[in-house]
């Protein structure tokens, strides 16, 4: 990963949010029902439903990362301002300071015709701003935002992470890392940077979002075989 250059940020306290499920136990027995034979379904067998039954129902919760961020500099480039003076000038005067004029060339004039300029070497200011909106799932990998559901948040998240703390799985990339691939998405100094005037880097929303998943293992009670499926706690969609 590229290294960033240290600047001036102002990053959000991070914050832990963790999804009310919407799934209730009606749902869940019911998505058990429709998925449950074609587990075992064999090249040249098919188990009767009779024979496939509920081993357990474990609820998990998988995490995500939400970044919201902004980069602005505001600076000053090298500029090399010109002014016609007169033809008799011989020094000008610019807030205290003397200049000597040049005689340069009239373009597109035929015959060649000349002119006397002062050239005053100044800056310019100006700006460069970015944003970047990302989502990370647990290993670090950026994924689709729509790929995360939307549902209402536990008002005590930290309880609930405490109460299934073996069945919250951990994001698998550190802070640092998280906002160094903020950074590298979106700073960016232009390459006319002569002085920089003012320059920030913020994180407006950081958070890890807590997703329910009810685990669901299956057992054929005829081969002793176990499968387990995962549903989503707020979609009830199948992951597979």
């Amino acid at each position: 990963m590229t290294t960033i250059q240290e600047i001036p940020e102002n990053i959000a306290q991070r914050k832990v949010i963790v999804y009310k499920s919407r799934v209730d136990p009606t749902t869940l027995k019911q998505k058990a029902e429709e998925i449950k034979n074609e587990l075992f379904i064999k090249r040249f067998s098919k188990p009767k439903p009779e024979d496939i039954h509920v081993v357990s129902v474990d609820k998990h919760y998988e995490p995500y990362v939400l970044i919201d961020a902004n980069y602005r500099i505001e600076y000053f480039t090298k500029k090399t301002f010109t002014f016609e003076v007169t033809e008799k000038a011989k020094v000008v005067k610019i807030l205290g300071e003397t200049f000597k004029p040049k005689e340069v060339p009239i373009p597109n004039t035929d015959p060649e015709q000349f002119q006397k300029v002062i050239n005053l070497e100044g800056q310019e200011w100006s700006f460069y701003e970015d944003k970047a909106y990302f989502i990370l799932n647990k290993s670090g990998k950026e994924i689709s935002p729509d790929e995360v559901p939307i549902a209402p948040s536990e008002d005590n998240p930290r309880k609930i992470l405490k109460e299934f703390a073996k069945n919250a799985e951990k994001v698998k990339i550190s802070n640092r890392e998280v906002l160094a691939m903020a950074k590298s998405k979106i700073i960016q100094r232009p390459a006319d940077v002569d002085d920089v005037d003012k320059e920030m880097f913020q994180v407006t929303e950081y958070a890890i979002i807590y997703n329910p998943i009810y685990k669901i293992t299956f057992r054929n009670e005829k081969t002793k075989e176990e499968k387990t499926v995962s549903i989503d706690g707020v979609s009830a969609e199948i992951i597979k």
